[in-house]
């Protein structure tokens, strides 16, 4: 009599579907907390008719606001020169490996920025309840004012750090398992950075949770997208 055959566990999964149950766990999650109203009940923990407690903390305006960006920056332009000049881990991958990183992050960052740009949700901070003008509108009524300023979805700030999503990819998508190693402490990392910068943001009343968790699902589906086409290119060239 033959023995049952074993179920599949996480360790015997490829690369690909480990990304890929990654991903739709991630989408599951986001959509759960879409749809709990948490939102809201988090904002009023964090505010009262005056506005928001912190919003005038200097660590968090100052130390996580306006000098996290501005290191995220450097960072970003110093990945762009090792492009070409790899250090330390990036010597791991080739050039097009490296462009595929950086095309990556740009891409994410005009993503976030352009779908910013014309959105018409505000921050929680412009919510009637906190004293600004506006009413609560959900994301998802596309097309549906609030009354406020807008351009508040997704989390601009955040994408600071969590464009960099990619830069774990080449890592995560290989077939050794030390490199994967690798490329998941890197999206663990750019993962805690992403939360810290989003908390920053909620409590000073600028964005919702929801609006960090979005900012990451769509970093991380652009920079999917543009290392499934860098795979394409890396296949036509040989």
């Amino acid at each position: 009599m033959n023995p049952a055959p074993a179920y599949a566990t996480l360790g015997d999964l490829s690369p690909a579907k480990r990304i890929g149950l990654f991903t739709c766990i991630a989408f599951l999650g986001l959509l759960i907390w879409d749809f709990s109203g948490l939102d809201l009940w988090v904002v009023h923990g964090l505010a009262d008719g005056s506005g928001f407690y912190s919003r005038g903390n200097w660590w968090l305006d100052t130390v996580l606001h306006l000098r996290a960006k501005q290191l995220a920056i450097v960072i970003y332009l110093a990945l762009w020169v090792m492009v070409w000049w790899p250090q330390s881990f990036l010597r791991q991958l080739s050039r097009l490996q490296r462009a595929e990183i950086m095309v990556g992050i740009t891409v994410g960052l005009i993503t976030i920025s352009t779908l910013k740009h014309f959105s018409l949700t505000s921050c929680p901070w412009s919510l009637q309840a906190f004293g600004g003008p506006a009413v609560y509108v959900s994301h998802w009524s596309w097309g549906v004012a609030d009354g406020g300023p807008g351009n508040c979805f997704p989390g601009g700030h955040v994408s600071s750090a969590l464009a960099f999503v990619g830069l774990s990819l080449p890592w995560l998508a290989s077939g050794l398992a030390a490199q994967r190693r690798i490329g998941l402490r890197i999206l663990m990392v750019v993962l805690l950075c992403g939360l810290v910068l989003g908390t920053t943001q909620t409590l000073r009343g600028a964005h919702y949770p929801s609006h960090t968790f979005w900012t990451g699902f769509i970093c991380w589906m652009v920079a999917l997208g543009n290392h499934l086409l860098f795979g394409w290119l890396s296949q036509r060239q040989r």
